[in-house]
């Protein structure tokens, strides 16, 4: 369970923050500390926690977001722009975020995301239009195995990853928390090919779903 914090964290990250997220290393998105274990420090106002969920999280929500904002609220307002004040508003609100499964986080920010682009279609028309949600692209789509890690109750997959090797770990996040696609794995972690990405994503995950045992 994730420990209550006595602050809320109500300030959002400052502006040279914000600017400076592109300049930070790629490296540090392949950290293999748990996303959840950085919600933990970003709740109790570490800002070096929130800095780094942004990072890790802003490249694979503006993804899923691609096309989702309606040609006619675009505006002024891109969806890059709208992903990013969305992350923030919910990464200001953490203190109501309840993180049950492993997948928590990027479920939380995508509602986040929907909610904002509601907002901007209410600006250009009396009726809020309904918000389609888009299949991800099939050739690089979550597989059920993964799909099935996501579900999982965090304690239970903290445990196991921790029991993995760091090559493996790494990989794990990369893929399931932080989303990054296969041809992204393979140019990060020197694969020669998407194939091979899939198939080295596989045996780790397969490892993980292993050490975390049977089903209940």
């Amino acid at each position: 369970m994730i420990p209550a914090t006595h602050q809320a964290m109500s300030e959002r990250p400052t502006p040279d923050a914000e600017a400076g997220l592109s300049a930070m290393p790629a490296d540090a998105l392949l950290s293999d500390e748990p996303t959840i274990e950085l919600v933990v420090k970003a709740r109790g106002g570490d800002r070096l926690a929130v800095e780094a969920l942004l990072q890790r999280c802003l490249p694979s929500l503006k993804r899923w977001a691609h096309g989702r904002l309606p040609a006619s609220a675009r505006g002024s307002l891109d969806t890059g722009d709208l992903v990013q004040e969305a992350a923030l508003h919910a990464l200001a609100r953490l203190d109501v975020f309840e993180p049950r499964h492993v997948g928590a986080m990027q479920a939380y920010l995508r509602t986040s995301v929907i909610n904002r682009i509601r907002d901007e279609v209410r600006k250009v028309t009396r009726r809020p239009a309904s918000v389609e949600l888009p299949e991800d692209h099939p050739a690089d789509a979550t597989s059920p195995i993964e799909a099935a890690i996501e579900a999982e109750s965090y304690e239970r997959y903290r445990d196991a990853l921790g029991k993995l090797s760091v090559r493996d770990r790494k990989m794990v996040v990369a893929r399931i928390e932080v989303q990054w696609s296969l041809p992204e794995i393979a140019q990060r972690f020197g694969l020669q090919t998407v194939d091979a990405a899939r198939m080295a994503v596989m045996r780790a995950v397969r490892r993980l779903r292993g050490l975390m045992g049977p089903d209940n």
